[in-house]
C-alpha cells in the first residue's frame, strides 16, 4: 500500500510539472507571436519611410 501511495505521488508531481510547462510554452508562444507582430510593422514602416 505505501508503494502505490508513493507511485501516485510521483505521478501527481510529475502531472503537476507538465501543467506547469504547457502553461509556460503557451505563454512563451504568445510572447513569441506578439514579437513577430511588432517586427514586422517595424519592417514596414521602414520599407514606407524609405520609398517616401
Amino acid at each position: 500500500m505505501p508503494a502505490l501511495a508513493i507511485i501516485l505521488v510521483i505521478v501527481g508531481l510529475v502531472l503537476l510539472f507538465l501543467g506547469i510547462f504547457v502553461e509556460a510554452v503557451k505563454f512563451l508562444l504568445w510572447i513569441g507571436l506578439i514579437i513577430l507582430i511588432v517586427g514586422a510593422v517595424m519592417a514596414v514602416l521602414r520599407f514606407v519611410r524609405r520609398k517616401v
